[in-house]
């Protein structure tokens, strides 16, 4: 099943367009981790992944739930992720989305740069 990774994709459209200060910008090289409150996990009553946080739940889709699992879980860089998305999808421009979307997940507290 091919993945979208269009600004048009509704995870992203749904999120809306967050303005970013230079100070929230990500670059590739990063490694993210996630924030302590979420917690990623498969939800089988849900029949999809999400993120668990004290005050509720975040039900991701497949798109979204893929680009965390591969450049975050997956202990690689923002740009090293990309990379194996791009190739598992024949899609060879993907990066500046992927990290339009971990921008994304960065401003709503999701995810956080590795220390």
């Amino acid at each position: 099943m091919p993945l979208t990774f269009f600004a048009t994709h509704p995870l992203i459209a749904s999120l809306g367009r967050l303005e970013m200060t230079t100070e929230q910008r990500l670059s590739p090289g990063e490694v993210m981790e996630f924030h302590p409150s979420f917690h990623f996990r498969w939800e089988e009553p849900q029949q999809a992944y999400v993120l668990l946080y004290p005050e509720g739940i975040v039900k991701l889709n497949t798109t979204a739930a893929e680009i965390l699992d591969v450049c975050v879980r997956g202990d690689r860089s923002i740009a090293e992720g990309s990379a194996i998305l791009a190739s598992r999808y024949e899609h060879p421009r993907i990066e500046a989305e992927i990290l339009d979307f971990m921008e994304l997940a960065y401003a709503k507290g999701w995810i956080r740069p590795k220390t």
